[in-house]
Formats: C-alpha cells, sequence, structure tokens
C-alpha cells in the first residue's frame, strides 16, 4: 500500500521549495547588480545600482558600502545620495613620519592633539565614534580599523548608556581587537571627553574604570597617539564610524 504523505508534509515540501525559489531570485538579482560611486553625507560611497547604472531602490532606501571589499553593506535613504560631482575637493592626506617640534613635545608619550598630524605608512590606523538616543538611553558604537588595503568594521549595541561611555566604549573595543603592539596605532575621535581623558590627562570623575581600563590598554603599545578631529565635518572614516555607532541602535530597535 502506497505510503500517503501528510498534509503538513506537503505543505512543508511547498514551502521549501518556495524558498528555494526565493533564494534563487535572489542570487540571480544580485549578480545584475553593479556598484557605482556617489556622495552621501559628504562621503564617497558605493551604491547598488542596476543594469541602467541607477541606484537600487527598495521601500525609498538604497544599498551602501563604504569600500568595494568590505562585507558590511547599509540601507540609507535613496534622497540623501548625490552625484559624486556635487563634493567639494579634499585637501591631501600627509604621510610620512616626522611630528612637528610643537607635537613633538606632546606626543613624546602616547597622545597628540593635532588632526593635521603625519600618519606613518606603516600605522594601523582606528576611526571611533559613540552614539546614544536618550543619553542615557539605547547606544551603539562604531569603529573603523584600517591598516594599508585592509579594512574591518564594527557596529555593536552595548545596551543603555551616555553618549561619553559610548565614546570611551569605542575605543577599548577598537584597541581589543588590535594583535600586535609594536607598530605605530593612530586613534580618531570626534569627543572632547575622551580625548581630554587620555590625551590630555583630565581627571576622570565618572566612568573610571573604563577610563583606566583603556589607559592601561594603551600602555602595551609602542606607538600609539589620539588625534582629535571635528566631528560631522565630511571626515570619511569618521562620518563611516557614526553611521556604524547609529545603525547598531537602529538595528535593535528594529529587532
Amino acid at each position: 500500500m502506497p505510503r500517503s504523505v501528510s498534509f503538513f508534509g506537503r505543505e512543508a515540501f511547498k514551502i521549501e521549495l518556495f524558498m528555494h525559489h526565493q533564494e534563487k531570485e535572489v542570487a540571480e538579482e544580485k549578480d545584475k547588480t553593479g556598484w557605482i560611486r556617489m556622495a552621501f553625507k559628504g562621503n564617497k560611497v558605493w551604491v547598488a545600482a542596476d543594469q541602467n547604472e541607477r541606484p537600487v531602490e527598495k521601500n525609498g532606501k538604497a544599498l551602501i558600502k563604504y569600500q568595494l571589499n568590505q562585507e558590511q553593506e547599509y540601507w540609507v535613504h535613496i534622497k540623501g545620495l548625490q552625484p559624486v560631482e556635487s563634493l567639494p575637493p579634499r585637501p591631501k592626506r600627509q604621510s610620512g613620519k616626522k611630528t612637528s617640534k610643537k607635537n613633538a613635545s606632546r606626543s613624546k608619550g602616547k597622545t597628540t592633539e593635532s588632526s593635521s598630524e603625519s600618519i606613518p605608512d606603516n600605522a594601523i590606523c582606528l576611526y571611533t565614534d559613540g552614539a546614544s538616543s536618550g543619553n542615557p538611553g539605547p547606544s551603539g558604537i562604531g569603529v573603523v580599523l584600517r591598516f594599508d588595503k585592509h579594512e574591518k568594521t564594527i557596529s555593536k549595541y552595548i545596551g543603555s548608556a551616555t553618549n561619553n561611555i559610548a565614546e570611551l566604549e569605542a575605543i577599548r573595543v577598537g584597541l581589543l581587537e588590535l594583535k600586535r603592539t609594536d607598530i605605530p596605532i593612530r586613534i580618531f575621535t570626534d569627543s572632547s571627553y575622551a580625548y581630554g581623558l587620555l590625551a590630555l590627562g583630565w581627571r576622570a570623575k565618572k566612568n573610571i574604570e573604563l577610563v583606566e581600563s583603556i589607559r592601561k590598554l594603551l600602555a602595551t603599545f609602542k606607538d600609539v597617539k589620539l588625534i582629535k578631529v571635528k566631528g560631522h565635518a565630511g571626515h570619511e572614516e569618521n562620518e563611516q564610524a557614526d553611521f556604524l555607532a547609529t545603525s547598531a541602535i537602529k538595528n535593535k530597535k528594529n529587532n
């Protein structure tokens, strides 16, 4: 006697076939997608585009990434995208190993206050940012680690915290990602609070344990410096870190 298939078994099989078909369609659609250069929040980004080189739109949003070789992608409002030609020319980034006399006295230890500090060619750069919705409230951190052509990004929800804690935590998490202590490390932050505590020797009145843990981490590196940058001023990597931090909060709220 032929074995009968239950209703639920047949339905499960149909669902499995449907899901396989959907996955195949998504894969085929992805194969058709290319990437075009556009501007977002004053920075150059790569935008997913169709065969006619128009941004692929989904619910009023477009898919972007900051580097073609990075895995992390972000959905942003398509109205925020602009032609790349709309960006003002950027000043060339300094390179080399020379440091001015003014900065030499300050950077003899572990920190510097100049955003125009020359970056050694073999340096690992950490671009960090923290965000808090409510301050205190739901908070996230964003970190962009860059070494030569390699890049890693971190977008992490850290629970309820203040903006200052999020800024410090971003630096701490970035430092913990580093495996080598013998090559130059440059940490970029737009937080006057974090910079004052870690670079200018301010006395911590709050978040004492967190501050001390970061200071201990900094002391393990042979050549590490903090560089203060102006927030939301078109600094590409720090804008990316900001986006990672705020995205962590939004993603947590949506889940």
